[in-house]
């Protein structure tokens, strides 16, 4: 109730001045004009509550007046207090209205003023660097049109620290060299505090530290010299962070402290709740202006509806001629009537074509089990190779690269499995598992895996993680993977010279649960209104007109269907030219006791006293070197032949623990390889390792003798496992299949 008496005597009282205006004469415009640079001081003055009450009564008599010039003026001070009180979204309101007043006029002045203004929002605040830059170089267009070198410099400067924010030194360098060399004759104490910033992180980064040191040192002296203390507490953060860099922990410590007091003196509570309401009379103004402009169009819709009236009269000629249309197509009824036995044969070829479909439909499934194989079976020397390096090459165990690549053999194995089997997704038989990771590491992991589809059409990719996230959560992290892989390189592909951000968010926390939010957007080509429905469907691709962007047409679908497991669902918002957003929610566990029983789950110890003896049954080189590393690495003998007559000739000589045996072999196949063992009376426990799916020669190799199946590339953890349980079983005199 109290919260309602004050908004009501705000707005009683902003009724009070809007009358107390209408009665005062309009000054004149040089009146005006000495007004909105009294609210321009008082803005520098860090006084937000006076100068936002004078910049209101500027733009009440500018709006009377009905000059232009003094309404942009007024609304790009209105903004930048806003812009000073952390209020970015209203001061790009303000700032866009003043534009849209500069361009009624040929002041390019405040044209180019606004533009540069907006720029800094979008780069500094917003993260939306692509989206600022283009707005300070139209400020120096309008700079240059008008010879104003004292403005150019000032946009340059902003240019070159929006460059050093992003990393992007090189590109913000000639700005930098500019800034230099004209400063001194056209710049002024308002920007040499951030001139000497820039110039510190700029040789800081070059490691030049004697002259960024210089550089940092002399920019803090004039700023305590001089009146404006924004950018002496920018200087101060930014000197932090190269003392950091440099192992000054101290000096660091000390800089970031004054950062941190001179933002407080700035942004005082008492200033901040004063200038918060005469911010509410302004914006009241605003929708006062709105509500007139609303009254203006109901007019002339009024006026419409008068005229509306011959609109309906043409309705009533239009329905009589359909009425004429309705007896014409009763007629053409008994022609159509005529035409139902063409139909009919028509139909019949339908029949015929749909068996034709569904015999293509077998085909299809046949080549799908053929190719599974023969993309399993190189994906597992490349798995098995790249664990080989991590092995022996111990250095290489923080290698970026080896690891995008592990975490690319890993995925491009998800897709081998779900995507070729997507029949498999959609009849609900995939589980997700239940593993500990940390989103931070997974999402920066996809973001270096992706980072030379970002380079081909020069995008960037911007995460932004919530750091109330915690740090370790339990889910299917490859599953989640695979869903962010898949929207983000969609992004990527259907954007140039552009942005794809990862925003990662924690939305809400129910007991255990952490519901995660994940966005992914880009400011790409966009997605037609018509085209948003199908894009979830399974081979559709949309876009393909003008230019032939790769891909199956499966990642979305996937993307849904995986979502499905998670019990959560995808939302799309899109527009064409302005870029495409999709969101979902994940709840993923938080439980710290569970995590630490994860991490140390190593399973029971699987070697055993004596060096067991293994034969390898495989024709596949690369695949005999993987499997000969795994074996030997865990104290176990290896012998390795080349197809079934080497290992039945091997075995009549030779007692061997286990046999592993590849399926698909030249000669002679692994099935009818363990037949003959089996009809030899040999019992040694056979283990198929093959890259074919499990459900499809499960019953042909219990058939065939063999007594498990571990499909290609495997977890060697399960592979020990399967050959302890044989061991032991075969100890036990039961031969029994695993399976």
């Amino acid at each position: 109730m109290y919260q309602i008496r004050i908004i009501l005597l705000l707005l009683t009282l902003n009724i009070f001045n809007v009358n107390c205006y209408s009665l005062t004469p309009t000054p004149s415009k040089k009146e005006i004009t000495k007004l909105a640079k009294q609210a321009s001081k008082y803005l520098r003055a860090a006084n937000f509550e006076k100068s936002l009450i004078t910049s209101r009564l500027v733009l009440h008599h500018a709006i009377n007046a009905k000059d232009n010039n003094l309404v942009a003026n007024s609304y790009n001070t209105i903004a930048a207090n806003y812009e000073k009180l952390s209020e970015y979204d209203k001061a790009i309101f303000f700032y866009k209205k003043g534009l849209s007043y500069a361009n009624k006029t040929d002041n390019d002045t405040i044209k180019g003023w606004i533009n540069n203004n907006l720029g800094n929002i979008y780069c500094f605040e917003k993260k939306q660097y692509k989206k600022g830059i283009n707005y300070y170089k139209n400020s120096l267009d309008y700079s240059k049109k008008l010879a104003d070198t004292s403005q150019i410099v000032l946009t340059k400067l902003n240019i070159t620290w929006a460059y050093f924010d992003i990393g992007l030194f090189d590109k913000g360098f000639p700005y930098l060299k500019f800034i230099n060399k004209y400063h001194e004759e056209y710049g002024d104490e308002r920007t040499i505090v951030a001139l000497n910033m820039l110039n510190g992180m700029y040789y800081g980064f070059k490691g030049e530290y004697k002259i960024a040191t210089s550089s940092f040192l002399n920019g803090i002296k004039l700023g305590n010299e001089g009146n404006d203390k924004s950018d002496l507490s920018y200087t101060h953060q930014e000197y932090s962070k190269y003392l950091l860099k440099n192992g000054d922990y101290k000096k660091a410590y000390e800089n970031l402290a004054l950062y941190n007091k001179i933002t407080e003196e700035l942004f005082n509570k008492e200033i901040l709740k004063k200038a918060n309401i005469v911010g509410i009379n302004l914006e009241l103004d605003e929708y006062k202006r709105e509500i007139e402009k609303i009254e203006i169009e109901k007019d002339l819709q009024y006026q419409s509806l008068r005229k509306s009236r011959i609109i309906v009269l043409l309705f009533v000629i239009i329905l009589g001629v359909l009425l004429l249309l309705l007896y014409t197509l009763y007629k053409n009824n008994n022609f159509k009537k005529k035409n139902n036995k063409e139909l009919s044969l028509a139909n019949d070829k339908l029949v015929i074509a749909k068996e034709k479909a569904e015999e293509a439909s077998v085909l299809k499934s046949q080549f799908v089990s053929t190719i599974t194989h023969e993309l399993r079976t190189p994906l597992y020397g490349v798995v098995g190779i790249t664990n080989m390096l991590l092995d022996e090459h111990k250095e290489l165990a923080n290698s970026p690269h080896l690891s995008s690549l592990k975490f690319s053999a890993r995925y491009l194995l998800s897709l081998v499995n779900d995507v070729l089997q997507i029949n498999k997704i959609e009849e609900n038989r995939i589980v997700l598992e239940n593993l500990t990771f940390n989103i931070s590491d997974e999402i920066n992991m996809i973001k270096n895996s992706l980072s030379f589809i970002a380079k081909n059409n020069n995008n960037f990719i911007i995460v932004n993680i919530d750091p109330a996230i915690p740090e370790y959560l339990i889910g299917d992290k490859l599953r989640l993977s695979q869903i962010i892989i898949n929207l983000v390189s969609n992004a990527l592909k259907f954007t140039k010279n552009g942005e794809v951000f990862i925003d990662v968010n924690l939305e809400k926390i129910i007991d255990k649960s952490h519901f995660i939010e994940f966005k992914i957007k880009d400011n790409g080509v966009g997605i037609a209104f018509e085209d948003q429905d199908k894009i979830f469907e399974k081979f559709v691709q949309v876009g393909r007109k003008e230019v032939d962007y790769q891909g199956t047409g499966l990642g979305l679908s996937i993307v849904k269907r995986l979502l499905g497991l998670f019990g959560s669902d995808i939302a799309l918002e899109s527009a064409i030219g302005v870029g495409t957003e999709f969101t979902f929610t994940i709840a993923f566990e938080f439980d710290p006791e569970k995590t630490n029983e994860i991490i140390n789950d190593i399973p029971v110890d699987l070697s055993s006293n004596k060096q067991l003896k293994v034969l390898v049954v495989e024709d596949n080189k690369i695949n005999q070197i993987v499997t000969e590393k795994i074996l030997k690495k865990n104290n176990y003998k290896c012998t390795l032949v080349d197809d079934g007559y080497q290992a039945i000739k091997l075995l009549e000589d030779e007692i061997f623990d286990v046999i592993l045996m590849d399926i698909n072999m030249p000669l002679i196949n692994g099935f009818e390889t363990s037949r003959r063992i089996r009809f030899k009376g040999i019992k040694t426990p056979i283990v198929a390792l093959t890259a074919f799916d499990k459900e499809e020669i499960i019953e042909e190799a219990i058939s065939a003798g063999i007594d498990d199946i571990i499909v290609k590339p495997f977890d060697s953890v399960k592979l020990f496992k399967i050959i302890n349980v044989l061991l032991s079983k075969n100890k036990n005199h039961d031969l029994t299949p695993v399976f």
